[in-house]
């Protein structure tokens, strides 16, 4: 059945209510040399919003700053702020020479959270992400301080952010155990190429009931139908990205000529149906958008009417299959020496089966 951007979902194991499709505003602002201008973006948060959506995903790294201050200016000629949700990260440093201003710390988090509230014009964050997984500070500082946030009103909820499963798990558990706010979101990449996520973080995520907003569901372009052998884009439709020419790999190349034929058949775009793809995993609450216009941005909004047939999926999930990394591989085998001939159907009585998102009775 179609969705639209106002099939809201709960995220996570929380009530706070997101469309399926978030808007990611890394490209308002030309600072970085790719961007668009304010006009564009204004353009396109219109559209968006006027199709239902409420779920902007920013940083304070991102455009310098110039995208969070975009969204405030937004807010103060547009108004309704209190409709949308707000989503930013801190870890990132604007300040080169001071090693207080990113990273994890409560410095940091404290110093990076007044100045984004004072960008995006607004005195509360809805979601708060730990943009990187920070080695130098210890979890429960982080957490106490994002606590202490959130109790005292300027962060709703908390997330993290292309961080290992360990230290999330290790999270989640500091929170429980302290009884301090714990963690409903996890932000990390996805997409047919990049499936690598599927062996350890999103299992964490359905286990700990965090829901999760997949970056780069299109791998920078790649899965967009402007690549392919011996097909690139014209000059000025991509933009470059760090790594993106070690992404053009055969088996990569494989998988956006599979796309092609099964959206080809299916009467879809190749971009559409690689977003719905990823609207569809087990666990996924809302992929990110990044685009850079309007046009490009109502491209993406036409992955909401998309409906993939179980062969279209089979042939998607096949070609695109992620090599088991350890323990992975190994243990399927595992199962004969465990079972001793008996058969043993579902996970349901364990207390750490994998839940559904948004059953809390689990919990």
């Amino acid at each position: 059945m179609p969705l639209s951007l106002a099939s809201y979902r709960t995220l996570g194991r929380s009530g706070l209510r997101v469309s399926p499709l978030c808007l990611g505003t890394m490209t308002f602002g030309q600072d970085w040399a790719w961007g668009c201008e304010p006009l564009e973006a204004f353009r396109m948060m219109d559209a968006y919003a006027d199709g239902g959506g409420n779920f902007l995903d920013t940083a304070n790294i991102y455009t310098k700053g110039h995208s969070e201050a975009i969204l405030g200016d937004y807010f103060k000629e547009r108004g309704g702020r209190d409709r949308w949700v707000v989503a930013t990260k801190f870890c990132g440093n604007l300040h080169t020479g001071d090693p207080n201003n990113g990273g994890a710390g409560r410095k940091s988090i404290q110093q990076n959270l007044e100045q984004s509230l004072r960008r995006l014009r607004t005195d509360c964050i809805d979601l708060y992400w730990m943009h990187f997984n920070d080695p130098h500070t210890p979890m429960d500082e982080t957490l106490r301080t994002l606590d202490d946030l959130v109790s005292a009103g300027k962060i709703r909820y908390i997330g993290f952010s292309d961080t290992p499963a360990w230290r999330c798990s290790e999270a989640q558990v500091i929170a429980r155990v302290r009884g301090w706010h714990p963690l409903i979101a996890l932000q990390i990449e996805h997409s047919l190429i990049e499936r690598t996520v599927e062996m350890d973080l999103m299992p964490m995520a359905r286990a700990f009931g965090l829901g999760v907003t997949p970056w780069s569901p299109l791998k920078g372009g790649l899965l967009s139908g402007k690549y392919g052998k011996g097909k690139q884009p014209a000059q000025g439709e991509g933009r470059h990205q760090p790594g993106q020419s070690k992404s053009l790999t055969d088996r990569n190349y494989a998988i956006i000529a599979e796309l092609e034929a099964v959206a080809a058949e299916a009467g879809v775009s190749m971009a559409a149906l690689a977003l719905a793809w990823v609207m569809q995993r087990p666990g996924v609450a809302s992929p990110i958008l990044g685009a850079r216009s309007l046009a490009q941005l109502e491209q993406n909004l036409k992955a909401l009417d998309v409906e993939i047939s179980p062969e279209h999926q089979r042939r998607l999930d096949e070609v695109s299959a992620p090599t088991p990394t350890f323990p992975h591989g190994f243990l399927p085998g595992t199962t004969s020496v465990m079972q001793a001939g008996t058969e043993i159907n579902g996970q349901g009585s364990a207390p750490w089966a994998l839940a559904p998102a948004g059953d809390h009775e689990r919990w």
